[in-house]
């Protein structure tokens, strides 16, 4: 996400770059990721708040608070350092992670796995449909370029002023997009309860792997008559997505949990066991130094991110590469300062 969101220049390469509407890059399995991740904790978490006798309505109410928590983070986040309030954008990352952390956990606690399974396959297909078949004004119904979809007329009749500032008129964690995304974390929840169950290690890596290939190859069929697109969050996207997911899980899983080979792990579990603290330390430091400006000795003013960019990476590096450094470097100072938190075991919970 660092990598993707923080380059110094405007000139980047292409798979560090979200597409522009249709299709994927490798930009765009960050957030997915992130989602299915969120999924595949909630029956840990959840199981051992139960074994310590936590009762149902006490883990909800926590859910409830961590949800809130980071609903308005993400409002903090989204007006810093401003906070402009008639204009302030309501929906955002965090937001859409509490939403869909919020509904996904909902799902877990109140359902059996039956139930579960068929949130997860009832969410994309009600939004395929939804997307199809229900009619917008002035453009009609199916339409799924950048103007005149369902999602992003209910953005714009919704959110008003308070939409996305680059589009104006649609929002990429916008609201109907959401009921998608949640389809996303429940599969990752699917993923997760697997892991617990009492299946032999290698037939869980084995059947995560085909499973996720069995997404991969749905959701490129289903791109021929639902687009896979991140903005819109479509149901070919949760389903394409979701797969490659899978299939970095049971990589994963295989590598770390069957063969043991775990040191190469550490900058995540680093940055993993402080994720949100990491991100909110990230966006803020991000918007300090482009707010931040500096007189150079000719009396010009420029901002502090474009004056380190400039001197000390696309000097030497070019604008591409310079670009990519940059990020690397935020990349590691970000590290850096969660290695601190790691070292002396402050993780900051939501």
């Amino acid at each position: 996400m660092v990598l993707v969101n923080r380059p110094g220049g405007d000139i980047y390469y292409l798979a560090l770059q979200h597409a522009e509407w249709n299709g994927w890059t490798l930009a765009d399995l960050v957030f997915p990721f992130f989602l299915f991740t969120v999924g595949v904790a909630i029956p840990y978490s959840f199981a051992s708040k139960l074994a310590r006798g936590y009762s149902r309505k006490k883990i909800l109410l926590r859910v409830v608070r961590r949800s809130v928590i980071l609903f308005v983070l993400g409002l903090f986040l989204n007006g810093f350092p401003y906070f402009d309030l008639s204009t302030i954008r309501i929906m955002g990352a965090l937001q859409r992670i509490a939403l869909c952390y919020f509904f996904a956990s909902v799902i877990f606690l109140a359902f059996k796995v039956r139930g579960r399974v068929f949130f997860t396959v009832l969410l994309p297909l009600v939004y395929w449909m939804l997307m199809m078949l229900v009619p917008v004004p002035g453009y009609g119904a199916g339409v799924l370029g950048k103007e005149g979809n369902l999602a992003q007329y209910i953005d714009s009749l919704i959110l008003g002023d308070h939409i996305y500032a680059p589009t104006r008129t649609w929002d990429p964690e916008g609201i109907l997009s959401t009921i998608p995304a949640i389809g996303t974390t429940l599969i990752g929840v699917l993923a997760g309860q697997y892991l617990r169950s009492n299946h032999s290690p290698l037939e869980k890596a084995v059947n995560l792997f085909f499973f996720g290939n069995l997404g991969v190859v749905i959701g490129a069929l289903w791109d021929l008559w639902f687009p896979i697109n991140k903005n819109l969050w479509t149901s070919s996207f949760v389903v394409f997505t979701g797969g490659i997911a899978l299939v970095f899980l049971a990589g994963c899983y295989y590598l770390i949990d069957i063969k043991k080979y775990a040191m190469w792990t550490k900058p995540l579990t680093i940055l993993g066991t402080n994720a949100i603290t990491a991100y909110v330390l990230l966006e803020i430091l991000n918007v300090a130094i482009i707010c931040t400006n500096i007189t150079l000795a000719d009396g010009t003013s420029i901002a502090l991110k474009t004056f380190i960019y400039e001197n000390f990476f696309a000097s030497w590096a070019g604008p591409l590469n310079g670009s990519l450094f940059y990020a690397l470097a935020y990349l590691t100072f970000l590290i850096g300062i969660m290695a601190i938190f790691y070292k002396h075991r402050i993780f900051i919970r939501v």
